[in-house]
């Protein structure tokens, strides 16, 4: 489904369709889709591979209303893919995809000029070049900008004295890499006040302007126009709106499961009464949680929790990139094991391809138990068996599951699609933790769109109790506020 650019006058017909339920703080949301060849099956060692792939890649060294798009994609572990947001950028605005990555902070985009990079994409995807001299709105940063003095200065960030460009060199852990230069310019977005909508809202941000791609930047078959950092970093685009007051601190995520797939990716605060939160680990690059023990059909498992403590090689990582989920070797053995005696006496395990399988001839919640992964703040993640178990295909008439958490000789606990899945997740980076609760992510949320949280309403019955004339008005009126406040942050980030 496309994201809908209309014309203020459209936009009430929009609201009668949009399953999202506004609340209270600002949020910001943006489009996700899973991206995949035509659906066929492949092999359990070819999606570790990507996933060590996506590991590796994890960069090393390094309050205003509510933005709507439409969700697509499956999060079966099956379909090879990738998740990407649609953003525009410039003036007049162009429409980019860039991938989600939680595992670093910068979005930059492919500029015209880049050299070594993909200009066709197997995801089915067109590809669009970003051209500073095609927009009106876009500025260049200079060296003596405060993001390129030592409070902003990360070590991939330089300063080039001969152009007075501030630039950046990304390297990331699988040999590929960027090159390129920062720039200001245009974010477009549609946004919701209070009660108003308001369409093609805007705000400018900083992102990098790629010129040079190595590695598997320079692949045609998984191709898009640039990355999305969701980290927490003060040049994430995260970090840029909330400082304005544009979006609070905090993003959410809700990917459905099954069926066609789909979900919600919200920079906001999605509000669900049976969320429990658990605090970030202090000072880490990624989202760190701090697990504690992990529990089989209520049953503790005698895992040394020194197996998950935090460190510049170990620990617990929430990331939606991961198709898989990885256990350190301390917590998969036991695992394994206690899934196994719990269900030997009613299916046959068996080792296929050296993952621990059963076969299954009747449904998983009559057979598999529950298992809980605890962490701080007693805070509990409870899994069903479709979120540790994968169904690998069918033998001897009955249905082949394979345990979906895989081993990891030491390093780090990654907790990827598998188990994320249809739950909403909160990641709270103003209070520093992150939040989830199981639910059907088909269906509509509850999104904080003032500091109050005590003010929400559902944009389908706003659309059908409000007249067109009334719901214009409001257009309106708040479009002009919202014009004069972009006004203000032009003149702060070109003259100022």
């Amino acid at each position: 489904m496309r994201v809908f650019k209309a014309p203020i006058l459209a936009s009430v017909a929009v609201l009668l369709s949009l399953s999202v339920v506004y609340c209270g703080l600002p949020a910001t949301f943006l489009s996700l889709e899973r991206a995949f060849p035509p659906s066929h099956r492949v092999q359990l060692d070819h999606l570790r591979a990507r996933d060590r792939v996506r590991h590796a890649r994890l960069l090393q060294n390094v309050a205003g209303g509510v933005v709507d798009f439409s969700v697509e994609g499956t999060s079966d572990p099956y379909l090879v893919g990738l998740y990407f947001t649609k953003v525009k950028l410039g003036s007049p605005p162009k429409e980019f995809n860039v991938q989600i990555d939680t595992g670093s902070d910068i979005l930059w985009i492919t500029c015209n000029s880049c050299s070594d990079c993909p200009q066709s994409s197997g995801l089915g995807i067109e590809l669009n070049l970003y051209d500073s001299a095609s927009s009106s709105t876009a500025g260049l940063i200079p060296c003596s900008d405060p993001m390129c003095t030592s409070s902003f200065q990360t070590s991939s960030t330089e300063c080039s004295p001969q152009s007075n460009q501030c630039s950046y060199t990304f390297q990331y852990g699988d040999g590929s890499g960027t090159t390129g230069y920062y720039v200001s310019d245009a974010l477009y977005f549609d946004m919701i006040l209070g009660q108003s909508y308001i369409a093609n809202s805007s705000a400018f941000v900083v992102f990098g302007c790629s010129t040079y791609q190595s590695g598997d930047f320079t692949k045609t078959d998984k191709a898009v126009d640039g990355i999305f950092g969701f980290g927490q970093g003060a040049l994430s685009v995260i970090s840029q709106l909330s400082s304005r007051g544009v979006t609070p601190k905090v993003f959410s995520h809700c990917l459905k499961g099954d069926g066609n797939g789909g979900g919600i990716l919200v920079l906001g605060e999605i509000l669900e009464p049976n969320i429990v939160y658990s605090p970030l680990v202090p000072s880490q690059q990624h989202y760190n949680l701090n697990l504690q023990s992990i529990a089989v059909n209520g049953q503790i498992l005698p895992i040394d929790p020194a197996a998950f403590t935090t460190s510049n090689s170990r620990g617990t990582i929430v990331d939606s990139g991961t198709t898989l989920t990885y256990l350190v070797e301390e917590a998969y053995d036991p695992f394994v094991s206690a899934i196994t005696s719990a269900v030997s006496q009613s299916v046959t395990p068996i080792i296929s391809k050296g993952n621990q399988c059963y076969l299954v001839s009747t449904s998983l919640a009559e057979v598999f138990p529950p298992v809980s992964l605890n962490f701080a703040a007693g805070a509990s993640m409870v899994l069903k068996p479709e979120e540790y178990l994968m169904r690998t295909g069918s033998s001897e008439g009955a249905a082949v599951w394979c345990i979906g958490f895989q081993k990891v000789q030491g390093g780090v606990t990654i907790l990827g699609d598998l188990v994320l899945k249809d739950k909403i997740f909160v990641y709270d980076l103003a209070h520093q933790r992150i939040g989830w609760a199981n639910y059907d992510c088909s269906l509509s949320v509850n999104v904080s769109v003032t500091s109050s949280k005590d003010e929400y309403i559902n944009a389908g019955q706003l659309s059908e109790s409000s007249s067109s004339g009334d719901m214009l008005f409001k257009l309106l009126t708040t479009g002009i506020v919202v014009f004069l406040m972009h006004i203000l942050v032009f003149v702060e980030f070109h003259f100022l």
